[in-house]
């Protein structure tokens, strides 16, 4: 089993990079749906704190997945046959990206310009990425809130993607074949 991918395969890399991030997204759009329901108080501020900071974790791995992608190339897509789908998997993964920055961006801005410390996992305090203002936290959480909707619908359209598909595609994603 190859670390690198190959002109047909995903390598062990890319796939867990892959799979932690979307087992990860996953939970924090269901956790972060939670939370976002809660008044912040002194019985819950931890819930956010961990929020934040697995946050970051992902930021973190978008931050080496992409390193990675220049490193080892993904093989090419397999074609569908379908103009259309085609152009879709491609418009998705691209927003994939774009909203993995944005959604962790503009929650670190929104906690930072709160005044409260940024902290990961209460061990590294971040630096504030905007002053502290109301007006920042606002928008930055505003921000915040439409991007992990337009991740969500991502994520059922690349899982829908994936499951319609009859080519091998999952299986290259799931056994590197």
């Amino acid at each position: 089993m190859s670390a690198r991918n190959t002109d047909v395969s995903f390598g062990w890399v890319t796939r867990t990079l892959h799979w932690a991030m979307a087992f990860g997204v996953l939970a924090m759009l269901g956790f972060g749906s939670y939370i976002a329901r809660m008044e912040v108080g002194m019985s819950n501020i931890w819930m956010f704190g961990v929020h934040k900071s697995i946050g970051i974790v992902l930021f973190a791995l978008l931050a080496v997945r992409i390193v990675w992608h220049f490193v080892s190339p993904v093989p090419e897509s397999l074609p569908s046959g379908v103009g259309w789908k085609d152009r879709a998997a491609v418009w998705v993964h691209r927003a994939f990206y774009v909203l993995l920055i944005v959604v962790p961006l503009s929650g670190w801005i929104g906690s930072g310009a709160t005044g409260l410390d940024v902290l990961v996992f209460n061990r590294v305090t971040l630096p504030p990425l905007a002053p502290v203002s109301e007006a920042w936290e606002e928008a930055a959480f505003a921000v915040h809130f439409v991007a992990t909707k337009l991740l969500a619908l991502c994520v059922v359209l690349h899982i829908a993607g994936a499951v319609m598909r009859k080519d091998g595609t999952m299986a290259r994603m799931v056994r590197g074949a």
